[in-house]
């Protein structure tokens, strides 16, 4: 067993983490910002090391401090959480070349399957259905005009790296597709250092349904079973559930077996979430792999009753799957996440400063994570997220009422946050009929 573990992450997500550890009898290690020094994840960590400024290029993003950090507290593994280092390869090898446990896939595969392009031809080439799309990266946007007429319009471009729906154009007409183009290949050389695109089929009134995956070091892959992610804005997704009432149980044990098969087959380790598409004839196309732990876990945890962060940390120890989980478990019940973000619920606007007052709710069924508290500070240098809102229900109506519920006892004082918006969500007769895509909340804002 792993007897310390550096956690290259903040807020929520290390708090997670450090949660798992404890239970593991595993010492963990915080790394902070200066900005972070009175964070929850210092306060309990076993040790706290800083690591730089505010900004996150001097500090969490700083490979070389973080690796330092472990070097100095002699760490046998690093868990990276999820975004900021988590799906860089070049920090996965760092890590195996200084001797220190990477708690994810291996960084070949990592590269594989967070490439947006390889990924793509990696797992149609697997039997995994995707959608009609661009033959590898496009070359020029006059490339770009040949594959759409190929493909017919509406299209989208799409950056080969990176995410968060940056780097991302819908082009449905001839005319527009040069200027789309460059544009888009700029968003994303600025963002992702890579302007590289390709090109897939635009579904209109799309699902964005993701399926939750774990495997082992031997070959052993699981399918936990999909999350519903169709509540989002500008492709940042707001509200998550498990399972998807659009997913029979014929059609989870159809993809999750074809992911399970794919997997094993590029050599996949750790935890994973495979994202599809869903048209409105229920059929599932392939989008992109994350190689890391997501946002959305919670559900699938409530569901299943897996410990997705504790098996991340006892595969990369070198567990057997089937030791950790000896069959697939079913899905129990109906669980929903509202994440709580410090904006202003309609403007979307960040909402930095001092929390005056901050009201958790309990109750049967019901889960907070979050490294925020009464007095504490939201610095501006970060993610907005401040707490993840998840609840466990019999079914759907209940797990509704009982996030309505929660809601209502959630109260943040001193910073706006988008509690507001998730009451509306849940109050819409749309999402009360699970009547979903991913365009509900320009719909939702257009009803005044």
């Amino acid at each position: 067993m792993f007897s310390k573990i550096l956690i290259a992450n903040r807020g929520e997500i290390a708090l997670r983490i450090i949660c798992a550890c404890k239970e593991l009898g595993i010492r963990s290690v915080a790394v902070y910002s200066e900005a972070d020094r009175n964070s929850l994840h210092v306060r309990f960590a076993d040790e706290a090391i800083c690591i730089g400024p505010p900004q996150v290029n001097k500090s969490y993003l700083n490979i070389p401090a973080v690796i330092s950090a472990a070097e100095i507290a002699d760490v046998d593994a690093i868990h990276p959480g999820y975004g900021l280092l988590s799906e860089n390869s070049n920090f996965a090898e760092v890590c195996r070349e200084s001797g220190i446990k990477f708690i994810g896939p291996p960084p070949d595969v990592m590269r594989l399957m967070g490439e947006k392009d390889r990924a793509r031809a990696a797992v149609k080439a697997r039997g995994v259905p995707v959608l009609p799309g661009s033959d590898g990266i496009l070359a020029s946007p006059e490339e770009a005009i040949q594959s759409a007429r190929q493909i017919g319009y509406p299209v989208i471009l799409k950056a080969s790296a990176g995410g968060g729906g940056r780097g991302m154009r819908i082009v449905r007409s001839e005319d527009e597709i040069v200027n789309l183009y460059q544009a888009a290949s700029s968003e994303a050389a600025a963002a992702f250092g890579n302007g590289s695109m390709y090109m897939e089929k635009f579904v209109e009134r799309p699902r964005h349904i993701e399926f939750q995956i774990l495997a082992d070091s031997y070959g052993k892959v699981m399918s936990l079973g999909e999350r519903e992610c169709s509540i989002q804005r500008r492709h940042q997704k707001l509200l998550e559930e498990a399972p998807s009432t659009q997913v029979s149980e014929e059609l989870r044990d159809e993809i999750g077996g074809i992911l399970c098969r794919m997997l094993a087959d590029v050599g996949y380790v750790n935890a994973g979430t495979i994202e599809f598409l869903m048209d409105t004839d229920r059929k599932l196309y392939f989008i992109e792999m994350n190689t890391r732990i997501q946002v959305e876990h919670p559900v699938t945890e409530m569901v299943t009753g897996v410990d997705l962060v504790k098996s991340q940390i006892l595969i990369a120890d070198g567990a057997h799957l089937e030791d950790l989980i000896p069959a697939v478990p079913p899905i129990r019940g109906h669980a929903i996440e509202c994440r709580i973000n410090a904006e202003h619920p309609e403007k979307f606007t960040p909402s930095a400063g001092k929390i005056n007052v901050f009201n958790t709710p309990g109750g049967p069924g019901v889960r907070v994570d979050t490294a925020a508290y009464a007095e504490g500070t939201i610095p501006p240098h970060y993610d907005s997220m401040i707490a993840k809102l998840i609840v466990h229900g019999k079914d759907r109506p209940e797990a509704i009422q009982r996030m309505k519920r929660a809601l209502d006892m959630f109260i943040v004082e001193g910073i706006h946050t988008t509690i507001p918006l998730q009451k509306r969500i849940l109050n819409d007769p749309d999402f009360a009929s699970a009547d979903l895509d991913t365009h509900f909340i320009e719909r939702l804002f257009a009803k005044g």
